[in-house]
């Protein structure tokens, strides 16, 4: 909704966009198992939900000040299922069609749905593989652009992988890289506008439609926290048995991991045509240069995994029905999940839709409030959701 534009000839340009995203959404988890197992063998629980919560909210407004190049953005991003509230802005200089830097909040591109994708995936929810192994959102400096017609890019440089409940004075001086590039031969992926990436072919083109792209993040991570602390600050990586990497006793009793380095390449691809789509992405994860107050087992994780979904409008531009899965091969143990559901759109726009899906999951290894994600979940799991995003 464009709240005020000038004349071209105005002394003081401005444009004045203001955007919503709203996700309410019912969970149950109920029917998980009550604990899981980690690699140790110590028995945790696994925190169980059954709630109905505006699980994502948020307001944006943006567009250019004094100069049509002179970019700006606002955003309130509230998350009621993670009790959270965060304030974002960011101010930005496009140079030309090739070229905008920008400073501010925004998501680390290691991974598609980090890549101006939100909320247009398949499901509502990022896949559980995608949340295991992604980077979060944090502050820093990006440049972007699309030097050559159908070759897009994004290069980042931030603070570390997720810090947006971090203050200033518990972040380290490493600074976080990351960059993603994608490759859409065949022309768009989808129609401009805020849409511009979704997943699911919504529009039907008759034409195929073809999305190629890489991503790679490299962080020093800090535990945020004093290693006397069982809780750290820091929750951006979890094992692959679902307990916090900078938790105490993650990799051996009563030892905590100080700092530690991620490295992950993630390798993404998508094709549409006729209502029809398939997304997937493919995520190798390495972990290393521990500094511990204690020994280690180990000085090395490894995990990799992938997502896939597939999805049909059986109505144009009204039903479409759609199964995804992924898994994760894990250093301590494996996860998998599978699921089915349907979309349907009640008005004429891809921007308002409501969802049911049942996934099955087993031994999911992450923990995230606003996903239906809880380390160790096992079981069959429904969700009902309605999304407004303008």
């Amino acid at each position: 909704i464009v709240v005020w534009q000038t004349p071209e000839c105005a002394k003081v340009p401005l444009l004045m966009r203001f955007n919503v995203n709203t996700q309410v959404r019912y969970l149950n988890t109920t029917d998980s198992l009550d604990t899981f197992t980690d690699h140790l063998g110590v028995v945790r629980e696994v925190q169980k939900r059954n709630d109905i919560t505006v699980n994502r909210s948020m307001f944006i407004l943006g567009g250019y000040i004094f100069d049509e190049r002179l970019r700006y953005s606002s955003t309130v991003w509230t998350s009621a299922g993670a009790a959270s509230i965060v304030i974002a802005g960011n101010i930005g200089w496009q140079f030309n069609q090739g070229l905008t830097l920008t400073g501010g909040y925004t998501g680390v591109p290691g991974s598609r749905s980090l890549v101006n994708t939100f909320p247009f995936w398949t499901a509502m929810d990022r896949t559980m593989a995608d949340n295991f192994f992604r980077p979060g959102f944090t502050q820093g400096v990006w440049a972007n652009g699309e030097p050559v017609e159908g070759l897009n890019y994004l290069a980042f440089v931030g603070n570390g992988l997720n810090t947006l409940n971090i203050s200033a004075n518990k972040i380290d001086t490493n600074l976080m890289f990351s960059g993603s590039v994608w490759w859409e031969p065949l022309g768009d992926f989808s129609e401009p506008g805020k849409s511009r990436n979704m997943y699911d072919d919504y529009f039907a083109s008759e034409e195929t439609r073809i999305r190629l792209g890489t991503a790679f993040t490299r962080s020093r991570e800090d535990r945020f926290s004093n290693l006397d602390q069982l809780t750290p600050d820091n929750t951006s990586m979890y094992n692959s048995d679902g307990v916090l990497l900078f938790s105490t006793g993650a990799f051996a009793p009563g030892v905590t991991v100080d700092k530690a380095t991620y490295e992950m390449w993630a390798i993404d691809g998508g094709i549409k045509r006729n209502g029809l789509a398939i997304n997937g992405q493919y995520f190798f994860r390495r972990v290393d240069d521990f500094i511990a107050d204690g020994p280690l087992p180990l000085d090395v994780t490894y995990d990799h995994g992938f997502e896939l979904s597939v999805s049909y409008f059986v109505t144009p531009k009204k039903l479409a029905i759609y199964g995804r899965g992924s898994r994760v091969f894990g250093q301590f143990g494996d996860s998998w999940e599978y699921a089915g559901g349907a979309k349907w759109y009640p008005v004429p726009t891809e921007r308002m839709w409501m969802s049911a899906e049942l996934m099955r999951v087993e031994k999911a290894p992450y923990s995230g409030a606003f996903t239906p994600y809880t380390a160790g979940l096992t079981g069959w799991v429904p969700m009902v959701q309605a999304i407004l995003a303008f």
